[in-house]
C-alpha cells in the first residue's frame, strides 16, 4: 500500500550515545532518536521532557494584541458576544476552550455550531444575519473563518466585527475581519505553524487569561490529536500535559464519555483519544447537532452528561453502519485506472463522506474525492489526499467550479453543480497527467529492521518514552524480513481482520494483528515475506505478550496465492492491472458476472503474447485450469509477473470422476445397442440416473464414443452407428486429453503452493 522508505544507516555517534545515557535509554531508542534528528542534548530534554515553559508566547501570534484589546473592550462595555464554532472535535473542543474563557472574565456570551447540512462548513451569511438581528455584537471564530468573505463581509456592513482564529490554509485573499490570529499568518513571525484550531483558541484563552489554564489542557490534547495535526513543537507540550489532565478530568461530560467508549482512565492516551473519543464528537457533527458536544464537555449535571454521552456513542454506531455501506458502494463505482477517484451517487449521506474517502485512499492508494448528488442539483462532498498531492492548491485553481470550498492540503470540502461534475472529472484527469510526480502515493518511513526474537515487552516498553505519537513523531515502524506466516485465519463480524502468526528460519514468533486486512488471507500465506507493523502489548487474562499490528507487506520474489478451495474466494481482492485467463470453451459460471467482460480465453501461446506487449499486467489470475499444466508455466515466462492467483476451477470434474471404468463404458454401450435413438439434450439427467453414472463422467463417455466413430449424434439424438473394425479406448484423442487433464489437474490441484511455487520459479 505505501512506498517503503528503508532507514538510511546513520549510527549515532559516541557522544550523542553518552548523552542518551543520561536519560536511561537504550540503543534502539538511541538510533531511532538520532535517525528522527534529534540530535544534542538540548533538543533531547525537550522532546522527552516536554515543560509548559516551552510553549510560546501568545502574543507572537499576529494581531494578539488588537484581539485581547477588542475582547476586553467588549467584555467591559456588556456586549454581546458569540463564539462560531466548527462541527468537528477539534471545533467542538475550540468552541468550549473559547466560551468558557469569557465567561470566566464574565463576559456575555453564548456559542453556536453550524450544523453541517443546513449551514455548511465555516461562516454562514443566513446564520450570521440571524445572530446579529437578535443583537449579537461580536462575533469570535474559532477552527474556521479564513474563507468566510461574504458572511464577515455583511457583518462588517452592519458595524459587528469579526475575529477570526483558525488553523486552516490560507487563501490568496483574505476576508476583511477585524483581526485574524492564525499561526501562519502571512504579516506573523510566530515560530510554530502547526497548531490546531484548538490550540489556536488555547493561545487566545491564554493571553486573555494572562496565564496558561490548566484547566483547558484536557480539551486541548483531544482537539489536537483528532485533527492530526503535526505532534512536534508546543503540540507535543500540549498533548503530553492534556493526556495527563484527561486521565483525572473534572468534566462530568468527558468522565460519562471514557465510561461509555469503554476506556480505562488510568491508562488513556492518544489512542484512546484518536479510537474513541475524537470519532463519538466527530459522528455527532456528522449526523446530528453538534451543539450537544459542547454542552456535553460543559456540563455540571450528571444526569444531562450521562444521557448526551449515550447519545455520541448510538450516533458514532449509526456512522460506522453508514460508512461501511458508502465505502463498499462507492469502491464498486471506482475506475481502477483513474489516477484521482471522483465517485459521486445520489442517496449517500453527506456526513461520513470524508471518512469514505479516507477509506478509499487507504484502500487504492490514490487521492479521492466522494460526493453526494442533493436535491437541489448540488453535489457535495470530502476529499482526501495522499502527502505527495496538495489536495486544496489543485482544487484552488478551479475554484470557479464550487459553490462552497476549503480545507488543507490533505483533506477538502466541496459543494458544486451537478452540471459542472463533468467538468471537474475531466479538469482533474488532466491535472493528474500534467503532475503524474505528484501521484506517486503516500510513503512509510521504517524505523529499523529487527528480528522477531527481538521483538520483546522490554522493547515495547522502552519505545513508550517516545509518546504521545502523531503526525511527525509517529510509533516506530520496524521491518521483519524473510518471515513466514502461520495459522492465517479472518476474524470480526464481517472477516475484516486478519489474525496470523509471524514466524522466521529461528522458529522465533510473534501474533500479528491486521485491522482491515482480511481480504488479504490467502495473500499472506505460503509466500515468504517482508512485514512492516508498529508494536504494542496484548493483555489477556493478566497476561502481556508482545503483538505487532500490521501496516504493510511485500512478498518477496514471486507471489502465488491460492484460491482453489472455494472459502478462500468469498474476499477475492485483485490488483486493477490484473490479467483474467480462462481455457475452457467458455467461462465458469462462478465468474459469470465478475470477470467476464474482462476475462481473456486462452487461445494460443502467440496471441497471448501480442497482447501481452499491449499492455502490462502486474498480477495473472488462472480462472480455470488447462489441458497441460505447461501451459501456465509458459504464460509466466511472457510478462513480469508478480503475482500468480491460483482459482484453477474445475468445470467437468475430470479428476474427481476420472476416465470412467471398462463397466461403466459397457453399460453404457450395451444401452445403446438396445435403444434405437436417445435423446441426450433432454434425457440426459435421466440416462445418467439409470447407468448410475455422473452426468458429466457421462457426457465425456459419449463424446469418447462420438469421436471413435461408435455413434452418430444428430439434433441432440444419439444413435448406434456401424462399427467398421474394434478401436480402443485409449486411441481417442478426447480420451488422451482427458488422461493429459487429470495429470494436470492432479498436480495443479492437489500439490501445495511450495511445490507450485517452485515450479513456476524454476
Amino acid at each position: 500500500m505505501y512506498n517503503w522508505q528503508l532507514p538510511q544507516l546513520m549510527e549515532a555517534p559516541q557522544e550523542f550515545l553518552k548523552i542518551c545515557e543520561k536519560f536511561d535509554l537504550n540503543k534502539t531508542l538511541t538510533q531511532l532518536l538520532w535517525q528522527r534528528g534529534i540530535q544534542d542534548e538540548a533538543q533531547l530534554a525537550a522532546f522527552l521532557q516536554p515543560q509548559i515553559e516551552q510553549l510560546h508566547d501568545p502574543f507572537q501570534l499576529f494581531e494578539m494584541e488588537k484581539v485581547v484589546d477588542r475582547i476586553q473592550e467588549a467584555i467591559m462595555n456588556g456586549e454581546r458576544i458569540m463564539v462560531y464554532g466548527d462541527y468537528d472535535a477539534d471545533g467542538i473542543t475550540s468552541t468550549t476552550i473559547m466560551t468558557e474563557a469569557l465567561e470566566l472574565l464574565g463576559a456575555d456570551v453564548s456559542f453556536y455550531l453550524p450544523n453541517r447540512f443546513k449551514d455548511g462548513y465555516g461562516p454562514n451569511l443566513a446564520v450570521y444575519q440571524e445572530m446579529i438581528a437578535t443583537g449579537i455584537q461580536l462575533i469570535i471564530t474559532v477552527d474556521n473563518g479564513v474563507s468566510g468573505h461574504e458572511a464577515i463581509d455583511y457583518a462588517n456592513a452592519q458595524g459587528i466585527d469579526v475575529i477570526v482564529t483558525d488553523h486552516h490554509e490560507l487563501p490568496k485573499v483574505l476576508p476583511n475581519a477585524f483581526a485574524i490570529i492564525h499561526p501562519r499568518h502571512p504579516n506573523g513571525h510566530y515560530p510554530f505553524g502547526e497548531l490546531a484550531g484548538v490550540g489556536v483558541a488555547f493561545k487566545v484563552a491564554c493571553a486573555l487569561l494572562e496565564e496558561v489554564p490548566a484547566e483547558f489542557l484536557d480539551l486541548v490534547a483531544i482537539g489536537t490529536v483528532a485533527d492530526m495535526v503535526s505532534l512536534t513543537d508546543e503540540n507535543r507540550v500540549l498533548v503530553t500535559y492534556g493526556l495527563k489532565a484527561l486521565r483525572q478530568t473534572e468534566r462530568l461530560g468527558l468522565q460519562t464519555l471514557l465510561k461509555v467508549s469503554g476506556v480505562d482512565e488510568t491508562k488513556l492516551d492518544e489512542q484512546s483519544i484518536g479510537f474513541a473519543l475524537a470519532p463519538r464528537l466527530n459522528a455527532i457533527g456528522r449526523l446530528a447537532d453538534p451543539n450537544k458536544a459542547v454542552t456535553l464537555l460543559k456540563t455540571f449535571d450528571e444526569a444531562e452528561a450521562e444521557n448526551l454521552a449515550k447519545e455520541l456513542d448510538e450516533i458514532n454506531k449509526e456512522r460506522k453502519g453508514l460508512v461501511e455501506m458508502i465505502t463498499k458502494e462507492a469502491l464498486a463505482l471506482i475506475n481502477p485506472q483513474d489516477a484521482i477517484h471522483i465517485v459521486a451517487k445520489e442517496g449517500w449521506h453527506e456526513g461520513v463522506l470524508g471518512i469514505v474517502a479516507g477509506r478509499i485512499l487507504k484502500e487504492t492508494g490514490k487521492p479521492t474525492l466522494v460526493l453526494t448528488i442533493k436535491e437541489d442539483g448540488i453535489a457535495k462532498g470530502s476529499g482526501r489526499s495522499t502527502e505527495s498531492l496538495n489536495m486544496f492548491a489543485m482544487l484552488d485553481e478551479l475554484r470557479e467550479l464550487f459553490t462552497s470550498f476549503g480545507g488543507h492540503h490533505a483533506a477538502v470540502g466541496v459543494s458544486l453543480p451537478l452540471s459542472a461534475l463533468t467538468e471537474l472529472k475531466e479538469r482533474v484527469a488532466d491535472f493528474a497527467h500534467g503532475h503524474k510526480e505528484m501521484l506517486v502515493g503516500n510513503s512509510l518511513a521504517i524505523d529499523a529492521a529487527i528480528q522477531i526474537s527481538e521483538a520483546s515487552l522490554g522493547l515495547i516498553k522502552e519505545l513508550k518514552k517516545l509518546a504521545p505519537f502523531g503526525m511527525d513523531n509517529p510509533q516506530p515502524y520496524f521491518l521483519f524480513q524473510h518471515v513466514y506466516t502461520l495459522d492465517v485465519k479472518t476474524i470480526g463480524a464481517d472477516s475484516n481482520h486478519l489474525k496470523f502468526t509471524l514466524t522466521d528460519k529461528d522458529n522465533s514468533q510473534l501474533t500479528t494483528i491486521g485491522f482491515g486486512f482480511g481480504s488479504y488471507a490467502t495473500s499472506v500465506e505460503n509466500n515468504e515475506l517482508a512485514v512492516v507493523g508498529q508494536l504494542q502489548i496484548n493483555e489477556w487474562n493478566g497476561r502481556q505478550s508482545p503483538q505487532l499490528q500490521l501496516v504493510d507487506f511485500a512478498s518477496v520474489g514471486l507471489q502465488i496465492v491460492d484460491l482453489r478451495a472455494k472459502k478462500n474466494r468469498q474476499h477475492l481482492q485483485f490488483n486493477s492491472d490484473s490479467l483474467f485467463l480462462y481455457f475452457g470453451p467458455k467461462i465458469s459460471e462462478e465468474f459469470q458476472t465478475g470477470y467476464a467482460k474482462k476475462a481473456v480465453h486462452y487461445q494460443d501461446f502467440d496471441h497471448l503474447s501480442l497482447l501481452l506487449q499491449e499492455k502490462n499486467f502486474s498480477s495473472v489470475v488462472f480462472l480455470d485450469c488447462p489441458t497441460n499444466a505447461a501451459i501456465l508455466k509458459e504464460i509466466v515466462t511472457l510478462a513480469d509477473f508478480q503475482q500468480i492467483y491460483l482459482i484453477l476451477s474445475t468445470n467437468d470434474d475430470a479428476y474427481l470422476d476420472g476416465l470412467g471404468t471398462r463397466e461403466q463404458y459397457g453399460r453404457l454401450f450395451k444401452l445403446i445397442a438396445q435403444q434405437k435413438a436417445l435423446d441426450v439434450r433432454y434425457k440426459l439427467p435421466s440416462i445418467a440416473q439409470f447407468l448410475k453414472i455422473p452426468e458429466k463422467l457421462l457426457i465425456f463417455m459419449i463424446q469418447v464414443f462420438f469421436d471413435l466413430e461408435f455413434v452418430t449424434i444428430s439434433d441432440g439424438v444419439l444413435r448406434q452407428a456401424d462399427i467398421d473394425g474394434k478401436k480402443d479406448l485409449t486411441s481417442s484423442q478426447v480420451y488422451k486429453n482427458r488422461q493429459q487433464k487429470i495429470k494436470t489437474e492432479e498436480f495443479l490441484l492437489l500439490s501445495d503452493v511450495a511445490t507450485l511455487k517452485t515450479w513456476f520459479e524454476n
